[in-house]
């Protein structure tokens, strides 16, 4: 299996230091060789501040990664900014940009076999002409799909979670919701669970919108209108779904023994539960697309950058799930 590659994120934020912290933790954690595009010394400084005994491999090639990996952090290309952390500028989001960019040619080409990716600041990247909502769309179309044909999973230890509306306000999301939908997404849901987790029969439950699920329309009508129907025609093709959940009940230890993934109607109806339950192990993993890519459920955080405070447990986590999936693919022919 070719070596997973990862972009650097904002080289102003923790991304770099998370980033020499996993492989400085390879062998404990079993993570597949990986190496990184660009920034060799935003991450030669990243690990002098984690005071990690770190050498690293300039390649010109992936191929080379293998060899490599025991003993160095293979990196990608010569690009370099000078970073500060916590305080990010446009040469950085430019660094982030180049290096997301490439590492994601190097899965298209077939040289890697998946792409991690470590956290950006959208507003910056925007500023050096990144014009998507967020990296999952952005994936979408480099592999030229729909944008709603990729979706975005949270998943850790304790829960998988989908949002089937994402970047938009609370106050759009009734209006963003539709049958066909929910019907589409849950069809994604359940193949990549079943080729990219190896479930062989995905249990899906799906939230309501409204508090109680609408209680029969109390509070309400999106659960019978939309909701119900779409549950009802997946039921007929053979999917096990069950729904529309109080969202309020469905997140207990008891309720997430009796799924795989939960179906949630907008942004902070999925975040919020695995962000709590797993904040330090959460994953955001794109569904439906041709290439592998994860990347840490978390931001930036620019406000403890450099200061040997960010747990790396999310991105290694992130590359450990990458290259399961890549491999349960490679498995699946």
């Amino acid at each position: 299996m070719a070596p997973l590659a990862v972009s650097i994120g904002d080289p102003a934020g923790i991304g770099p230091e998370i980033i020499v912290e996993s492989w400085a933790r390879r062998s404990e954690a079993s993570l597949a060789p990986f190496f990184v595009v660009g920034g060799k010394g935003v991450l030669e400084a990243a690990a002098r501040s984690r005071r990690l005994a770190l050498d690293i491999a300039l390649i010109d090639d992936p191929a080379e990664v293998p060899g490599l990996f025991g003993r160095a952090l293979p990196v990608l290309g010569r690009e370099d900014v000078a970073a500060y952390p916590g305080q990010p500028d446009e040469l950085g989001a430019a660094l982030a940009l180049q290096s997301l960019a490439e590492a994601t040619r190097c899965v298209l080409l077939g040289t890697a076999s998946a792409i991690v990716t470590a956290p950006i600041a959208k507003a910056q990247l925007a500023a050096v002409g990144f014009e998507h909502p967020g990296q999952t769309e952005f994936f979408a179309e480099v592999c030229g799909m729909e944008a709603d044909q990729a979706v975005m999973m949270l998943a850790g230890p304790s829960l998988r979670a989908v949002p089937l509306t994402v970047h938009c306000a609370l106050s759009e999301v009734s209006g963003r919701l539709s049958q066909q939908l929910i019907e589409r997404r849950a069809r994604i849901v359940a193949r990549a669970l079943a080729t990219d987790f190896g479930i062989a029969a995905p249990r899906l439950a799906v939230c309501g919108l409204n508090p109680h699920a609408g209680e029969d329309g109390r509070f309400g009508t999106e659960e019978a209108r939309i909701i119900a129907p779409a549950i009802k025609t997946l039921r007929g093709e053979g999917f096990d779904i069950t729904g529309p959940h109080p969202a309020d009940a469905l997140f207990t230890p008891r309720a997430r023994q009796t799924y795989d993934a939960a179906l949630a109607m907008y942004h902070d109806q999925a975040l919020v539960p695995l962000k709590a339950l797993d904040f330090d192990e959460g994953v955001n993993v794109t569904l439906g697309l041709p290439i592998v890519r994860t990347s840490p459920d978390h931001g930036t955080a620019f406000d403890i950058a450099g200061k040997g405070l960010a747990d790396p447990g999310a991105m290694i986590a992130a590359i450990r799930m990458a290259g399961q999936i890549a491999a349960n693919r490679s498995a699946h022919g």
